[in-house]
């Protein structure tokens, strides 16, 4: 099983970084990479078993389904339905935790997933950089760091 994990710390509390993270159907608002997405079967957003349906700036489609949701905990888990990657079995966490020195967040993302051992460094790289630093180093400039 083929693993990716990257974790940062953004500059202002986790409750604002949550509020602006939690949304399972609001990653365009924050992901660059996301150029639109939407719920499927007009279900809430933060229904576990819900689906988002989004597209890639590059025109990619991908279908994930939200498996859990907390914020109390502040994280959200997530599986791969339809991805044109040649992987199964994706399961991912982001995950926020306050971080009381200065009133920072900790954040972290993780996706395990099956693939080829002849695709995994590269899926593991592409996931890390592209997906998950990504998504970190838009949030840092949102939140000014």
């Amino acid at each position: 099983m083929a693993r990716a994990y990257v974790s940062s710390v953004i500059n202002a509390p986790a409750s604002n970084v949550w509020e602006r993270v939690r949304d399972f159907n609001g990653l365009p608002k924050w992901h660059p990479r996301i150029r639109d997405s939407r719920i499927e079967e007009a279900m809430p957003s933060d229904k576990v078993g819900c689906i988002r349906n989004f597209n890639l700036q590059n025109g990619d489609n991908i279908r994930e389904q939200l498996l859990g949701l907390s914020d109390y905990d502040m994280f959200c888990t997530y599986a791969i339905l339809d991805s044109p990657m040649p992987l199964s079995d994706y399961i991912a966490t982001l995950r926020l935790t306050p971080v009381t020195d200065g009133d920072r967040c900790f954040i972290e993302w993780s996706a395990e997933f099956e693939c080829s051992p002849d695709n995994e460094a590269d899926l593991v790289s592409g996931i890390s950089t592209n997906v998950f630093q990504g998504g970190f180093d838009a949030l840092r400039r949102h939140f000014g760091g």
